[in-house]
């Protein structure tokens, strides 16, 4: 930096001209002890981080970054965020007014009506964990940004200005020391008595000025280890919000699954509307799989007796039945299936086999073959594919 840029800065204030030396290499600066610069460290780590999950977070809990501005803006005005519909209840809602469109008395209306109810409930779920999550570990962490780290911060400036003022003192003490000693080596036989005495007097202020800069440096040096070593306690008050986070968490994931369990029920009940559609389109007419096979972790369908699997036993031979010319299709075996007479066929889980449906069948079972053996299949053990 030229020579008259930093007369410049030397005629401002001293600090902001030390501040400049300092950095230009040009003057010596009063190191803070190891124990305190370890703490500001940790300090500055913490900071950065709970900055980085807290806005990891929000983000997390409200993707729609139009949405987050919204709720900033209310908040920085001190007003109550309104509250917003979340994706599973209007799809849930949407479905509901399908149904009434379509008809709830169909089997697709009927549905459309009970799986809306389930993603409602699934929405209100969401909107539990949403707002618990921000007051017990969103709120904590915005307290400490914005108040906690704002204290700290302010007297971490104090703490810098008390030091520029300690060096600034110690070089005034220096070269009123040089000055006195330069007198000293080379006296003025008419002036020696006055010029010592203004020299010396001028050495013993400058003393003064730097004992009192250095009790300030010390008492602000221990306001702010004091306000430091206080991010202990903002470890273990994060801690506690994490463990409340992760329970808020599993609490809304554990109601879910649960939701999801009982749709699961609710659309066991009605296995029938798939085979009637199948057994009057020759099977390929829908390419979806029956409901029991579209939810994962379902258990296998529970075998109620068949009356009429006796009648029909009699009256169709499962040797005799022949494929027909179009109308198969591929299917997937969901579940093991052991049969239970010479008309049905064995199931393994995982397995394809071939099946189709013959006139006057129950439409709760098709005919499956699998290489040279044939027999009927259940269609809640099946996944039809396209």
């Amino acid at each position: 930096m030229p020579a008259n840029c930093v007369n410049h800065f030397r005629s401002m204030s001293p600090c902001l001209s030390r501040y400049t030396e300092e950095k230009l290499g040009q003057a010596e600066k009063t190191e803070l002890d190891a124990h305190l610069e370890n703490l500001i460290a940790r300090a500055d780590c913490t900071k950065n981080w709970t900055e980085k999950i807290f806005r990891q977070t929000e983000v997390l809990l409200q993707p729609n970054p139009s949405a987050r501005i919204e709720e900033f803006f209310y908040e920085k005005l001190d007003r109550k965020i309104p509250s917003r519909t979340t994706n599973a209840e209007l799809l849930g809602q949407y479905m509901q007014d399908a149904a009434k469109e379509f008809g709830a008395g169909t089997p697709y209306g009927s549905t459309l009506i009970t799986v809306g109810e389930y993603q409602r409930r699934l929405g209100g779920a969401e909107r539990e964990f949403l707002q618990t999550s921000a007051i017990n570990f969103l709120t904590p962490l915005r307290n400490f940004l914005e108040g906690d780290w704002k204290t700290i911060s302010k007297e971490r400036r104090l703490l810098e200005n008390r030091r520029l003022d300690l060096d600034v003192c110690k070089a005034r003490l220096k070269k009123a020391k040089l000055a006195e000693a330069k007198a000293a080596a080379a006296p003025d036989f008419q002036e020696t008595r006055p010029r010592n005495y203004v020299l010396s007097a001028s050495a013993s202020a400058a003393e003064h000025e730097l004992r009192v800069a250095q009790t300030e440096f010390d008492r602000q040096a221990e306001v702010t280890r004091l306000l430091l070593e206080g991010i202990s306690s903002t470890h273990v008050n994060h801690l506690r919000c994490l463990h409340e986070f992760v329970e808020a968490q599993a609490a809304y994931y554990t109601q879910c699954h649960k939701h999801m369990q009982d749709l699961q029920k609710e659309l066991s009940r009605f296995p029938n509307a798939f085979a009637v559609n199948a057994s009057t389109s020759g099977v390929s007419a829908d390419p979806s799989p029956p409901s029991t096979a579209t939810l994962p972790g379902a258990s296998p369908p529970s075998r109620s007796p068949n009356p009429s699997n006796a009648l029909e036993s009699s009256t169709l031979k499962i040797e005799e039945v022949k494929p027909p010319a179009t109308g198969t299709r591929k299917a997937k075996v969901l579940y093991d299936y052991d049969a239970a007479d010479s008309s049905e066929l064995s199931l393994l889980a995982d397995e394809l086999i071939t099946v189709y449906t013959v006139p006057g069948m129950d439409p709760d079972w098709l005919i499956g073959e699998r290489g040279n053996q044939k027999g009927k299949v259940p269609v809640t053990y099946l996944e039809l594919l396209s």
